[in-house]
């Protein structure tokens, strides 16, 4: 093993890819075919200053260093500048070494493209060998996302103070872009506004001891074109102290204006990976201390620690064969929202075993957790092999359950079953209590993309939530033609006694009795949920659409050049997502496809009929409005949210209802048949 420590100083006179004359220069560099480091984007520069330093691990220093320099175009795609290479066997071990490379275009090899300067230092690295060669190999930030964090950053987005004007309007409709590391966080969009408020709260991990640095850049959105830069600021989190808040007003370097942050350095949560036979909850002691941590004598103690989760990734069986010997090289990533831990790698077995514990904070009961199979590669990405997905609230404890792997969209199997154990203990009155509180959202989730069949998909579950509002508008107005005689009469001797007799308690009343309703057709075993094989063609469908965009993601397509009309084909797409989301999360809750959701929504009604039947409407009215009123007085950087749009975003859509269904294992199921559905 050697280590490459590289310095990017510079480029000069690079050449200019935009209309203005300039470039948005950013470096790749790339071993064995594989990305092992990525530099920031320097804007509107052809003489740009980078000073990013980065270490490689390489195991052949025989193989050249593949340095590619791209110029960013946001929505399209990016213009190549020009490429060099680094002939690592001609570099002396243990002596920096300055080089300048000139960039070259295959195509045009005679054009004068500029310059990368660099400073490199090659060195072996004898220690512990024998470890790497038993741990996966991926370089850069998935050595990164393998390690566990040492602590977390908690980052508040307040609000941005006399931003710089952008559009003609003499406003901008300003975003902002975090970035650790590999992690990445975006703001929402705040239109036609200079001061805007955002009041976002979001968690990176720290993976180095003295913090690092965190680069924020602001931007103004325009619809159909690339996006302005309006400013970008640094926090230097080693000069921040730990365990305490720091609010920071944070002055934007190349524009005007300044951000206000509220920044919190805490220590690592409970997360960790040891082998089967560290086992906390079979400790007696350990196990009793768990179990006290989540009593419910301590339900208002940390309000954020809501549970603990043990996932023992024990092995798996029959993994498909993505190597050309006929083997594979697997291991396994663990994901629960945004905590991300990796196995070692087995080599040349499709029988793996692991025999790995993780533990993790449960920050809420709702999160699903990932684990996914993967094949190592050295001189490519790594191959897709299995993925399932797993509600913590459908988890049984202590019990080892084969799991069948899926597809990567969670429609289908693929071929191989995995082997888990997990164990999750949380406080119900905490995890009810974060259920109204906004969710988590992923930073790493994929960029949505325009696709036909998710279009067509979106439009249907919409079409199907319009449908039922239609036929119970149609349903009542045959009460009122008399289609049926004796059901217009029963309607009408009902409509007269709830009129008559109505008070503002019967509406959580009313509920309350539709969710018993539906509660005692299920116990009684007259479920009339149906299992959604409309969702699941669809999805499908997609999969392999997605499948063929994969393929021809490299290639310029027209499309690539239609961003404006790209971008409001994928809102509209996003915007269908949601109302047809929003009409089956209801549907869902009244159908307790989530029992515990269910339950909290009776309580929560019980408690509503009671207020409403004893405390007089202008009480009630008072007392929301004074809270109102006095909330931003009270806790000025409160995050603003909606409870009942906080609860409907944990039950799960039609959608996802289809993805989290556990697969029956069929031992005649030919794994041939969805070799489609493993793309690598």
């Amino acid at each position: 093993m050697y280590q490459l420590d590289i310095t990017l100083r510079r480029g000069q006179n690079l050449a200019a890819r935009d209309r203005g004359g300039t470039s948005d220069p950013y470096v790749k560099f790339k071993l064995g075919g594989k990305e092992v480091f990525r530099s920031k984007t320097i804007h509107k520069n052809l003489n740009p200053v980078w000073e990013e330093k980065t270490c490689i691990l390489i195991d052949n220093p025989r193989e050249p260093l593949y340095i590619k320099v791209f110029d960013y175009d946001f929505g399209l795609q990016d213009d190549f500048i020009g490429s060099a290479f680094l002939n690592l066997a001609s570099l002396e071990l243990n002596r920096q070494t300055d080089v300048t490379l000139s960039l070259k275009d295959p195509h045009y090899p005679d054009h004068n493209l500029g310059t990368i300067l660099l400073s490199v230092l090659l060195a072996p690295r004898e220690e512990q060998r024998e470890v790497f060669q038993t741990q996966s190999l991926r370089l850069s930030d998935l050595h990164r996302k393998s390690q566990l964090w040492r602590g977390i950053v908690s980052i508040t987005l307040i609000e941005g103070r006399e931003l710089k004007a952008m559009d003609a309007n003499g406003l901008s409709d300003p975003y902002v872009k975090f970035r650790l590391g590999h992690q990445k966080y975006k703001s929402k969009i705040m239109p036609k506004t200079l001061n805007p408020q955002w009041r976002e709260q979001f968690d990176f991990h720290l993976y180095e001891e003295r913090g690092g640095i965190i680069d924020i850049t602001v931007w103004d959105k325009d619809a159909g074109k690339k996006d302005d830069f309006i400013g970008r600021c640094q926090v230097d989190l080693s000069t921040l102290s730990k365990e305490q808040t720091h609010k920071l007003e944070l002055p934007l370097e190349e524009g005007e204006g300044c951000l206000v942050l509220l920044v919190t350095l805490t220590a690592s949560a409970a997360v960790t990976i040891s082998d089967l036979s560290v086992n906390s909850l079979e400790d007696p002691k350990e196990r009793e201390e768990i179990l006290k941590r989540y009593s419910p004598m301590r339900m208002f103690h940390n309000m954020k620690d809501v549970g603990f989760l043990q996932v023992k990734v024990i092995r798996a069986e029959a993994l498909m064969a993505a190597d050309v010997t006929g083997k594979s090289d697997p291991f396994c990533v663990v994901e629960l929202n945004n905590d991300r831990l990796l196995t070692h790698t087995v080599y040349k077995n499709l029988n793996p075993e692991w025999n790995k514990i993780f533990t993790f904070n449960v920050k809420d009961i709702h999160s699903v957790l990932e684990v996914t199979v993967y094949d190592e590669d050295r001189d490519r990405s790594a191959d897709f092999l299995g993925k399932v997905a797993i509600p913590l609230l459908s988890i049984q404890n202590g019990e080892q359950k084969a799991y069948v792997l899926k597809n990567k969209q969670l429609t289908g199997p693929t071929k191989g079953v995995i082997y888990l154990e997990i164990d999750v203990i949380f406080n119900a009155v905490k995890a009810s209590v974060r259920t109204l509180m906004p969710k988590e959202q992923k930073y790493i989730e994929e960029e949505n993309r325009l696709s036909k069949q998710l279009l067509l998909r979106n439009f249907i579950r919409m079409k199907r939530c319009v449908m039922v509002l239609i036929n119970a508008a149609y349903y009542i107005n045959s009460c009122f033609d008399w289609d049926s005689p004796p059901r217009s009469l029963a309607a009408f001797l009902l409509f007269l006694f709830v009129v008559w007799n109505f008070e503002l308690y019967m509406i959580p009343l009313a509920l309350l009795l539709l969710l018993a309703w539906n509660y005692f057709l299920i116990i009684s075993g007259k479920d009339n949920r149906q299992h959604d094989t409309v969702v699941e063609d669809m999805l499908e469908d997609e999969e392999e659409e997605d499948d063929r965009d994969d393929k021809d993601s490299e290639k310029k397509g027209f499309m690539d050049k239609l961003y404006a009309i790209q971008e409001v084909c994928v809102s509209v797409q996003n915007i269908l997502d949601e109302v047809a989301s929003f009409g089956e999360r209801i549907k869902n809750t009244f159908n307790w496809t989530v029992p515990f959701l269910s339950w909290l929504a009776i309580v929560a009604l019980c408690v509503f009929t009671v207020i409403l039947y004893f405390i007089p409407l202008r009480y009630i009215v008072l007392v929301w409005g004074i809270n109102k009123f006095t909330k931003k007085l009270r806790s000025p950087y409160a995050i603003d949210n909606n409870e009942l749009l906080d609860f409907l975003s944990r039950v799960p859509s039609d959608v996802q209802v289809v993805q989290y269904h556990e697969l029956k294992q069929d031992p005649s199921h030919s794994p041939s048949k969805r070799k489609k559905n493993n793309p690598g």
